[in-house]
């Protein structure tokens, strides 16, 4: 079984996916590490973006791993942060990822989070999940995982939202099909408690 979540930067998307997969038993895919993965690789060897993800096996772990060894914190940094949405939005990268993210899901038990999850990589996940919040409980949950200014995580949202919405994708909006989870007034336990109980109904 596949269950996809997709959302907006800041919707609570890997924490969600990670509980979700810990409470079913399943393995998890970040499919936003696999692109940051190519960021690094890109950067470290001074080569293009695509000729990375052609040249590099990317295994999802955990840990995520690069021709068999764990890039750990590094794939957390700034630059690869910000190298890694420039690389999201080249068509030749994200159609290698894509095919490599299908195979992973082909067998086994998968909860996978990232963005174009329900409309490409995984349009056909037995539970499909739209993950949302409003503009500024997103902004104030990304600025308290590193002690960031509320206002200046806001304004670097809409400028990653933007940039996100761009390249023919459309990240901001609900997948047709999906079920939409408003997390602003929801704690974890909560999210993770309606998610279960749609694989549940889906599995019955």
């Amino acid at each position: 079984m596949v269950v996809a979540i997709d959302g907006p930067a800041g919707a609570g998307k890997s924490t969600t996916a990670k509980a979700v997969a810990s409470e079913l038993g399943f393995r998890h895919l970040d499919t936003g590490a696999m692109y940051r993965a190519v960021a690094l690789v890109a950067a470290e060897r001074a080569i293009e973006p695509l000729e990375a993800s052609k040249s590099i096996l990317i295994e999802p772990g955990p840990p995520l791993t690069i021709d068999g060894a764990a890039p750990g914190e590094s794939l957390r940094t700034a630059s690869v942060t910000e190298g890694a949405s420039r690389v999201a939005g080249d068509p030749e990268v994200r159609k290698v990822l894509v095919e490599r993210q299908r195979q992973i899901l082909a067998d086994g038990d998968w909860v996978v989070e990232g963005r174009d999850i329900c409309t490409v990589v995984a349009p056909d996940a037995e539970v499909r999940i739209w993950l949302t919040a409003s503009e500024l409980e997103r902004a104030k949950r990304r600025a308290g995982e590193s002690d960031a200014d509320v206002a200046s995580v806001l304004e670097a949202q809409k400028l990653r939202d933007s940039a996100d919405q761009g390249f023919g994708r459309s990240t901001l909006d609900k997948p047709e099909g999906s079920v939409s989870l408003d997390t602003t007034e929801l704690d974890l336990d909560q999210v993770v408690a309606q998610i279960v109980q749609l694989v549940e109904e889906a599995r019955s």
